[in-house]
């Protein structure tokens, strides 16, 4: 089943620290039913980008969290017994389509194959939601717009978004911030000082330089907030970055150590 995350109108909006012009994109995306795709290395702030948006703009939101099980019957609903009575349930994108909500399908490549075949029809001039085990056709009410995210830098041959299904959607490449926009991020974020705030930032730029070497993945903006949290909380530098910026990066004991020995480098 899909992992759903509701919001409602009137939520406050989480904080976003704009990088670019990626809010006016989202609003006028927003403002045509456009479909919008966000790309980008897990941890950069696109999950926290829709919801601020859709706070702002006052929208219900739908986020689905997709995975390697995550079937087109997950999205759009299936029958259910209730009551001794085999009834009909909406799925997650469903209701969106019916309410004129934003839906979010985060890391829609992890999901079925079949998924995509059910998004198409949203996501052109149609702007319909076929149903086919109950033979509905669904027109969007008008304030539904679909929103997907994927991490290129993650994907393989056997997951990847086809070019027809990509050229369906407007695009915002998504990276980690700047230095300094990242510190200011983390200080807000968790509460800790600049000074450490600062080396903190410095230390996830250094690890981030590791992947496609001995990482897979750079460490997130979201680990160095809770990194910081850690500390301001009131647990030694050492014990958290081990926590929060080194354990969740790789499981191999000589990489890890490689990792703490980069960590003592930065810190003495």
């Amino acid at each position: 089943m899909a992992a759903v995350d509701k919001k409602t109108e009137g939520a406050s909006a989480p904080f976003y620290s704009p990088v670019s012009d990626e809010c006016d994109i989202f609003e006028a995306a927003e403002r045509h039913g456009l479909p919008l795709l966000l790309k980008g290395p897990t941890g950069c702030g696109k999950t926290r980008f829709v919801a601020h948006m859709a706070a702002r703009l006052g929208r219900p939101l739908y986020t689905v969290a997709c995975h390697d099980d995550l079937s087109a019957s997950d999205l759009v609903g299936r029958y259910l017994l209730k009551g001794g009575e085999t009834v009909w349930v909406d799925g997650p994108l469903t209701r969106a389509v019916r309410e004129g909500a934003i839906c979010y399908l985060d890391e829609v490549v992890e999901a079925r194959k079949d998924v995509t075949v059910v998004l198409h029809p949203l996501t052109d001039d149609r702007r319909i939601l076929p149903l086919d085990k109950t033979g509905e056709e669904i027109e969007a009410a008008p304030g539904f717009m679909l929103v997907a995210s994927y991490n290129p830098g993650y994907q393989n041959i056997l997951k990847t978004l086809k070019p027809s299904t990509r050229q369906r959607f407007l695009s915002i490449d998504f990276d980690f911030p700047s230095h300094d926009r990242e510190i200011d991020i983390v200080t807000r974020e968790s509460g800790l000082d600049v000074s450490r705030a600062t080396s903190l930032v410095r230390l996830a730029h250094k690890l981030r330089g590791l992947k496609g070497q001995d990482l897979e993945e750079g460490v997130s903006t979201r680990l160095v907030i809770y990194c910081a949290t850690l500390i301001e909380d009131g647990m030694s530098v050492e014990r958290a970055i081990r926590a929060a910026m080194i354990e969740p990066l790789s499981d191999d004991e000589d990489v890890k150590q490689g990792l703490m020995d980069l960590v003592t480098a930065i810190y003495g």
